[in-house]
């Protein structure tokens, strides 16, 4: 079979839902639906009541059905929620051994329906994104998604040097870990041979062995040729190609390397050195797909003339009919966009992470100061918490974004928590699940796109204001979108490995 060209990115949290990759993977190019907080973005979709049903159709397909009735009576309303009634949490992650948890549970059915529903209607290819910096909840989700036929697993933010083999192991229904990243600070010894894991063990929740699940190819998100190179040598199992990401790219960014130096606007500033090698990628010998800022049909030419099999697009499609993020939003953006005024930001100090991330200037939401300052810190979700070694020598979890006085009794230097965002609470609000607080208040948005955001509106001909992902494609392809304001037809299907 041939490679896809387009491999569509795994964005937010549910912003590449089973919607938008249903839609490109019929189109032959690769679909990715976003499992980061799958398990949160499930139960909020039964707290809503589900009202077309799909959700509980996927799960009536899910192999453990003890493990559906149970979820079912623990979140499914089926009028929804009361007007103003917040959404009951999913618990958060945490280490727990080989213990089954309701988390793991969670992640695993959440994951299993989102490529589900993705998959359904047409033989194209489907991949699942997670970050590596969300250790808790990976290998579950991984699981659940391999249950449902995966067919690629991309990972980026970190180093997933362990991802490849706990494929291997899950694919033969069998435990899988991963060690546990700790802040090295906090370490009682750091010397020390035991590490915490992170534990998966399938027969947990009815896993009985009997017939493998096809293992997905793996594709890890990278910022440097280096780390490839790394990868490719030392990963516990193999890796079937990667993809590129430069720092135009949205969402979370790998820091310039070397001495941080900040431009007039406080932005990191990138130069020679974060420039990847493409000759030294060619030599890997594996496919690679080159993101960020190559988001046209130009682009694609410039890609395939490197050598690469093609490009992952994020910000087109984060805007289409078919994403994920709340219509209300998508027009207030389309409509600063048309008007000239769509700005993107790389905020150093926006994500917990300590990662650069790129966000979007929307009046009303938290990328105004003003917005952001009147929030109150909580930390609800905890996908983004950073775990430390305790002096007792007990696995704690703290954040930036938390309350202040809650991350210096942890050990934390309030110095970091400056310009911390709640991201896993704003990324919800972006698909407009937010939750409620008391007195009425909701959590509000956080958009992040590329830098070419105002690429955008070469899709927006006149009398148009919206497209589709089949418009996005004819646009990479250089096929000719139709000019009455529908989807375009005229994409041909490509197949895909």
């Amino acid at each position: 079979m041939g490679i896809a060209k387009i491999i569509q990115g795994g964005m937010g949290v549910a912003v590449s839902d089973w919607r938008l990759a249903r839609a490109v993977a019929s189109y032959g190019q690769l679909g990715v639906v976003s499992g980061t907080g799958i398990d949160t973005v499930l139960v909020r979709r039964l707290q809503d009541g589900d009202p077309a049903g799909v959700i509980r159709r996927a799960m009536a397909s899910f192999p453990f059905q003890d493990l559906v009735r149970s979820v079912l009576h623990q979140y499914f309303l089926p009028d929804g929620r009361a007007p103003g009634k917040g959404y009951k949490l999913a618990p958060r992650p945490g280490v727990t051994g080989r213990r089954p948890t309701l988390q793991q549970a969670l992640a695993m059915l959440g994951s299993y329906v989102e490529v589900f529903l993705a998959k359904e209607g047409h033989p194209g290819k489907v991949g699942i994104n997670l970050l590596t910096k969300v250790q808790l909840p990976n290998l579950a989700s991984l699981y659940g998604a391999m249950l449902a036929g995966v067919d690629y697993v991309l990972m980026g933010a970190g180093i997933p040097r362990e991802i490849p083999g706990a494929l291997d192991r899950l694919a033969q229904h069998l435990p899988a870990k991963l060690k546990l990243d700790l802040s090295p600070a906090e370490r009682t010894d750091p010397d020390a041979t035991e590490v915490p894991t992170v534990d998966f063990v399938p027969e947990n929740f009815g896993a009985d062995g009997g017939r493998p699940l096809e293992r997905p190819a793996f594709l890890p998100i990278v910022a440097s040729h280096s780390l490839a190179g790394v990868l490719q040598k030392k990963a516990s199992g193999s890796i079937e190609g990667f993809v590129v990401e430069g720092p135009t790219a949205g969402g979370h960014n790998a820091p310039p390397r070397g001495k941080s130096t900040y431009d007039e606007t406080g932005q990191p500033v990138y130069g020679e050195r974060d420039l990847v090698d493409l000759e030294k990628m060619r030599d890997l010998g594996l496919p690679f797909w080159l993101a960020g800022g190559y988001g046209s049909h130009e682009g694609l030419e410039e890609a395939l003339a490197q050598g690469a099999a093609g490009i992952q697009v994020g910000t087109l499609f984060a805007y289409c009919r078919e994403s994920g993020i709340a219509t209300e939003l998508k027009a207030r953006v389309l409509d600063q966009l048309v008007a000239g005024r769509g700005t993107v930001r790389t905020d150093p100090r926006a994500s917990p992470t300590g990662f650069p991330f790129k966000v979007v200037s929307l009046d009303g939401s938290l990328s105004d100061e003003a917005v952001y300052g009147a929030r109150r810190r909580i930390c609800d979700l905890g996908y983004l918490r950073e775990a430390y070694q305790t002096t007792d020598g007990s696995v704690g979890f703290r954040c930036p974004a938390e309350p202040v006085e809650d991350y210096v009794r942890k050990g934390g230097d309030a110095a970091d928590t400056v310009g911390r965002k709640c991201l896993c609470n704003a990324l919800l609000a972006d698909i407009g699940a937010g939750q409620v607080r008391k007195g009425g208040s909701r959590e509000l948005p956080l958009l992040t796109s590329g830098d070419d955001l105002a690429t955008v509106t070469r899709l927006l001909r006149p009398g148009r204001s919206t497209y589709g992902a089949a418009d996005v494609l004819a646009f990479l392809l250089g096929t000719t979108a139709p000019d009455d304001g529908t989807q375009a037809e005229a994409v041909p299907v490509l197949s895909a490995n």
